[in-house]
């Protein structure tokens, strides 16, 4: 038979295989969730947390655990007792990130107890967490310093499952929010002390107040604790300062209150950006870190 001939023949039953429905790319997959900043910060820059949720009733109304990993990179898990646990930074990527921890946590449910969900294909259109969670809950986060998490009752008491988590805790790096401050975290990496700072208005708006800050050469903490530049994260920006070597997450508040007022009065400028200020995010811009 020609090559010709075998593309042209058709299943015998003259179907075809129905094409899987793509899902549109969302910049900013997780606004109007309670504690957006928080669930940005778990799935890009905090190795070890926890934040609980709860179900609409409609989806049974049942608090589980968003997590930032889990064993073996599994997508979920649910535990002997039934508990319910989804991990944010191991999902698929759609595109739009909302929807693959809704279909991560959807699938969960329906999961036997003591077992886990391993990574599949890309979900189609369907749930989105703002359509499954509460939303009068606010997640609480709980930021560890181990995966200690992992572990429930019966888990415990398998030496190596204890093992494992010890193990993990020596690699990860030492995170801590700041007291007073919301969606800021202290971490220490490589020897260096750095804050991270989750911001919540529209990147853009956030861009153009920390220009004005920066022109105004006011955008260091502290003497000592530079700015060295911000990324974006599903959508928000995050501001990165290097610390005074040695310093510890409960000595940022004051330095990061001030600096939250200098941003608001920022934020509430209408006028248009001066030609420093627009030097200084261009340069903002330029330098994007990954940290």
């Amino acid at each position: 038979m020609s090559k010709k001939k075998r593309q042209r023949r058709k299943p015998a039953n003259g179907a075809s295989a129905p094409k899987k429905q793509r899902i549109d790319f969302v910049a900013r997959p997780f606004e109007g969730i309670a504690g957006e900043e928080d669930l940005v910060a778990m799935m890009q820059i905090i190795p070890a947390a926890t934040a609980t949720v709860r179900l609409k009733k409609e989806y049974g109304g049942a608090e589980v655990q968003l997590v930032t990993l889990l064993p073996e990179l599994a997508r979920a898990v649910k535990r002997a007792d039934g508990e319910v646990l989804v991990a944010m930074q191991t999902t698929v990527h759609s595109g739009d990130a909302s929807r693959d921890v809704a279909a991560a946590l959807l699938a969960a449910l329906e999961l036997d107890a003591g077992s886990a969900l391993v990574a599949g294909g890309l979900p189609e259109p369907g749930e989105r967490l703002q359509d499954i969670l509460d939303p009068l809950f606010v997640p609480r986060i709980d930021v560890r310093d181990s995966f200690g998490f992992w572990l429930d009752a019966e888990a415990a008491k398998n030496p190596e499952a204890v093992k494992a988590v010890e193990e993990g805790k020596e690699e990860l790096a030492a995170t801590r929010p700041v007291p007073g401050v919301a969606h800021a975290y202290w971490c220490r990496m490589n020897g260096k002390e750095f804050v991270r700072w989750v911001r919540g208005e529209d990147e853009d708006d956030f861009f153009n107040a920390f220009a004005r800050v920066h022109a105004a050469r006011e955008s260091d903490l502290e003497e000592g604790a530079r700015f060295i530049g911000a990324f974006r994260a599903c959508g928000l920006a995050i501001p990165v300062w290097e610390l005074v070597p040695g310093t510890e997450a409960d000595e940022l508040t004051a330095p990061m209150r001030a600096m939250a007022e200098r941003l608001e009065a920022a934020l509430a400028d209408p006028a248009p950006l001066d030609a420093d200020a627009r030097r200084a995010r261009a340069g903002i811009i330029s330098r994007q870190v990954n940290l």
